[in-house]
């Protein structure tokens, strides 16, 4: 029976990469580092707890909240260098609608971002990241992740700390042999806002924009809507738990599209400054015009990262 499923997998990969593998891999990347909004200079962190797919500290780590930012102005260092050793077990290998086949993933990255401060609450965001994709069974599977971006981050205490983001992206995705799976130049709007419940916890919510400019094959080309919530809680200097619930809209530019929900619930632990630890769940489901891109998926693993800033 193991055999039997292994060879439908086969198949189903086989057939993934005769129409497009690119699709698959675009949103089997997407699972493992998304992006909500925009948040503290100098350390874009997503809603899994990770910073461009490496574990980092959250906006909370002193205070909550752009205000505790802006007083650490005399501090702030504008160029990050950041490593990451994350992994994962996946229950839907393929994403894929049937033979649902388990793995385990291993996602190291690097990132490399510079943020000057331009005006009191004004940054500018450049930089380029790396991640490699490998799955232990599932080796046809293998890809890696190249990003670089350039954008500005404008935040407006007074609206109630509301955080604006403008950024370009491109992004790479290439296979194990070296071919190009997959080009995307896309723009990325982003506005987010919290609510304090006190000083050591908040919610917050969110809207975000990807607008493709242009792609590379055409079939996994898509612009996307995005709407979340999130809330944190600080528990300790060091500790922090956050959850966040998202709900995203693709639209691909073939007669295709899907809604994607997913709930991250993530615990970030700060062993030193440059040094943190982090335990990460995610539970997403997709619902496609096309049912044969229908899927469900639970993600859980963990990562160490290094994050040294200068």
């Amino acid at each position: 029976m193991k055999t039997s499923l292994c060879v439908c997998l086969s198949a189903l990969v086989a057939s993934t990469i005769a129409h497009g593998q690119s699709t698959d891999a675009v949103d089997r990347s997407q699972l493992f580092r998304t992006n909500p909004g925009i948040t503290a200079p100098g350390q874009n962190v997503d809603e899994s707890g990770t910073s461009q797919g490496y574990a980092a500290p959250t906006a909370n780590d002193q205070d909550l909240g752009i205000q505790a930012i802006l007083k650490r102005q005399a501090e702030y260092k504008p160029f990050s260098v950041s490593l990451a050793l994350p992994f994962y077990f996946t229950s839907n290998v393929a994403l894929s609608p049937t033979h649902e086949r388990s793995d385990v993933i291993f996602t190291p990255s690097i990132a490399v971002f510079y943020q000057p401060h331009i005006a009191q609450t004004f940054y500018v965001n450049a930089g380029i990241a790396d991640q490699l994709f490998t799955y232990d069974e599932y080796g046809t599977l293998n890809f890696s992740s190249f990003d670089a971006t350039i954008g500005a981050g404008y935040y407006l205490p007074q609206l109630h700390d509301l955080a604006l983001g403008l950024h370009y992206d491109y992004n790479e995705l290439i296979n194990d042999h070296g071919d190009r799976l997959f080009s995307n130049h896309q723009l990325l709007f982003t506005a987010e806002m919290p609510f304090r419940l006190g000083r050591a916890m908040q919610i917050s919510t969110g809207i975000a924009v990807n607008i493709s400019l242009a792609a590379e094959p055409e079939t996994p080309r898509r612009d996307e809507y995005e709407f979340h919530v999130a809330y944190d809680v600080q528990l300790s200097r060091a500790f922090t738990i956050d959850a966040v619930a998202r709900v995203a809209v693709k639209q691909f530019e073939i007669n295709r599209t899907d809604v994607t929900e997913m709930i991250a619930l993530t615990a970030n632990y700060r062993v030193r400054d440059w040094l943190s630890l982090t335990a990460i769940s995610t539970f997403a489901w997709n619902q496609s015009s096309d049912s044969a891109f229908n899927y469900d998926v639970v993600n859980l693993g963990g990562a160490v990262g290094v994050t040294v800033r200068f």
